[in-house]
């Protein structure tokens, strides 16, 4: 996985009738743009990440 700041990282859900979880990455911490991340979630709260399998990056803020 690759990203920048600025892009939007999807996080997937894997229970039925619940949505995926958007947030921004202000942050990238591991080298040439890998994982760990710090995504500012919509709802507002801010956390380091290690997106797993079913997460994807979306580039810029989509």
């Amino acid at each position: 996985m690759h990203a920048q700041v600025g892009d939007t990282l999807v996080a997937e859900s894997n229970r039925t009738g619940t949505a995926a979880k958007r947030g921004e990455i202000v942050e990238v911490r591991g080298e040439d743009g890998a994982p760990p991340y710090v995504v500012k979630w919509n709802d507002g709260h801010e956390g380091l990440v290690y997106p797993g399998a079913d997460a994807h990056v979306l580039p810029g803020s989509q």
